[in-house]
């Protein structure tokens, strides 16, 4: 039982950027840092299945890929690594890389990784502010520079480098090969209005993303029966003792609750395991009869 502020978790990386205004607080100072993650603050309870994050880009990442469930575990693994991508925002021209431009061989997959022509032969598109980006595993990928992204993910952090731009870190060739679907990322998901508050961008089957749009000081039931992340974009919200705004993140785990929007209009992201939308998960609040079945701690 939970309804808590998320920590946050610093995580420096040579692409990353020394500007995180408006995300962050944080001073960056001379190293750039390239991820904040949101974490469990009671650091004796069990791991999420998920984990948010926020990502500053200055320069491209590696092109990379990520193992699925069977890939994962045999590596040794505990699971593997779908994840998705909200972006925050994006300088004029940001791009992002997802699957390949045609199918190859793995033969030729590993040619191109040691040859350097893996950049060219993945698919790169243009990125603007709001869109959302589903990044099935086995599905070689990059983020661009100039943007900032909030990513939902599978907890692992199994990443196999194809190509890093020059920054002289290791290469994964075996795992990627062996990981990679050397193709075209599968279609997108058709974000889709389940109702005028809440609005589909990500199925998968190990998670769900979806964004809330809620008018200001307006009232909502959350009926979490497992961990879900609330992460704000725009505006304030409330639930109990507990407050967050913009860059920051609520966990809410096997509680029911009354969740309040600001002053003004709240935006956010909401994510939680699980292979369809619930319904009944985020309904409008009788705030009256509206009893929490469980305690609150901040």
């Amino acid at each position: 039982m939970a309804i808590e502020r998320a920590g946050t978790r610093i995580v420096p990386k040579p692409w990353g950027s020394t500007i995180l205004r408006p995300w962050s607080d944080f001073e960056a100072g001379a190293e750039a840092v390239g991820e904040i993650w949101f974490q469990r603050t009671d650091s004796a309870t069990t791991d999420p299945a998920l984990l948010i994050k926020l990502l500053f880009t200055s320069q491209p990442l590696s092109i990379q890929v990520h193992p699925d469930e069977q890939a994962a575990r045999l590596l040794g693994m505990a699971n593997g690594k779908t994840e998705a991508w909200y972006i925050l925002s994006a300088k004029p021209g940001a791009r992002i890389a997802l699957g390949l431009k045609h199918i190859v061989t793995p033969r030729q997959l590993r040619v191109a990784i040691e040859d350097g022509s893996i950049v060219d032969l993945v698919f790169w598109r243009k990125v603007v502010a709001n869109d959302v980006i589903l990044v099935p595993a086995g599905t070689i990928h990059a983020l661009g520079q100039g943007l900032v992204v909030a990513e939902i993910q599978q907890r692992s952090d199994a990443t196999f480098r194809m190509f890093d731009f020059g920054r002289r870190r290791a290469l994964h060739v075996d795992e990627a090969v062996a990981s990679a679907i050397a193709g075209p990322a599968s279609a997108p998901f058709e974000a889709r209005r389940l109702n005028e508050a809440r609005t589909v961008l990500a199925v998968c089957p190990q998670f769900i993303v979806e964004r809330i749009d809620l008018a200001s000081q307006s009232s909502w039931r959350l009926s979490a029966e497992q961990e879900t992340w609330i992460l704000v974009l725009e505006g304030e919200v409330q639930i109990g003792r507990t407050h967050a705004s913009a860059g920051e993140v609520l966990l809410v785990d096997h509680n029911d609750c009354i969740l309040e929007a600001g002053p003004g209009p709240l935006r956010a992201l909401l994510a939680y395991p699980g292979a369809q939308p619930k319904p009944s998960l985020f309904t409008a609040a009788d705030v009256e009869a509206a009893v929490p079945l469980h305690g609150m701690r901040q």
